[in-house]
């Protein structure tokens, strides 16, 4: 099933997370395309300096973007972006959940950084979800939701639990969205509206200082759009370091530390790294 008519001129994409990286590229190029776009992010001099770089591209005037203050972490937020949005532009054919925070590290951080994490990371997103769902499914044509999440929820390396389980959880919710989607009487067909995971790998975002071998945001958005057009529910981004192949093996490894019985996070446990970097890699 081909999606690509979501991504057409005149549609309607709301965008968390646009001040910088993925989120700013992915606003840039659907605006290029001729779609509306609303960026949300939270206040400050980027996310404003971000909505005018977008307007300044927008293939249908600045008119066509907006910027909508907004912290993910607050469900009335994003009422008011739902309400925003629909105000304008009278439909939402793309949500792209991509806010993110990485506040905090390991066990000992502050509680309240755990809890921020989950409240921007995995509730922002379900909040999202259920804010614009149905507006979404009352489109006349297809439409797409699309949660970043991250490799980190899936192999789970050690350093920042927090960020991990954020992830982790987000994965998991978006799968069983995605098949409460498709087993819906009254959401199939062409029409229908679909759920996507978006799952970068080292990308250069925020102000990050550019590295070799880690990609660049337009290039995350190359996977996505193609993701949307070829309907794939997992849209895994390699990087310059790390190929689609290793990652496909670092994730069966995860998986085998269940099945195999092994410690977790094997990969990284002294008695068995150096078998899995020689499989992994």
């Amino acid at each position: 099933m081909s999606r690509e008519q979501i991504l057409r001129a005149n549609n309607v994409a709301v965008v968390t997370g646009a001040a910088l990286g993925i989120g700013r590229a992915l606003a840039t190029r659907l605006a290029e395309t001729g779609m509306s776009v609303v960026m949300a992010d939270l206040q400050g001099e980027d996310f404003d300096a971000a909505v005018q770089a977008v307007q300044g591209v927008a293939a249908r005037g600045a008119a066509s973007v907006l910027g909508v203050v907004t912290d993910v972490s607050d469900p009335a937020q994003i009422g008011n972006l739902r309400n925003v949005a629909l105000d304008a532009f009278g439909k939402v054919d793309l949500l792209v959940n991509n806010a993110v925070t990485r506040v905090g590290r390991g066990f000992d951080a502050d509680l309240a950084d755990w809890r921020h994490a989950m409240d921007v990371n995995f509730w922002g997103p379900v909040v999202g979800v259920r804010a614009f769902l149905p507006s979404l499914l009352a489109n006349p044509g297809p439409a797409a939701i699309i949660n970043v999440a991250s490799k980190q929820g899936i192999t789970n390396p050690p350093g920042h639990p927090i960020y991990n389980a954020s992830k982790a959880a987000l994965k998991s919710c978006t799968e069983s969205l995605q098949h409460e989607l498709r087993n819906d009487p009254d959401n199939q067909g062409d029409n229908c509206v679909t759920a996507h995971l978006l799952v970068p790998g080292w990308t250069t975002t925020g102000k990050a200082e550019h590295k070799p071998g880690a990609w660049l945001p337009d290039q995350v958005v190359d996977v996505a759009l193609a993701g949307i057009a070829e309907n794939r529910f997992y849209m895994i981004c390699p990087d310059g370091e790390v190929t689609a192949e290793m990652d496909r093996k670092r994730i069966l490894w995860a998986a085998r530390d269940i099945t195999e019985d092994r410690p977790p996070l094997s990969r990284w446990h002294p008695d068995y790294a150096g078998i899995a970097k020689a499989e992994c890699s």
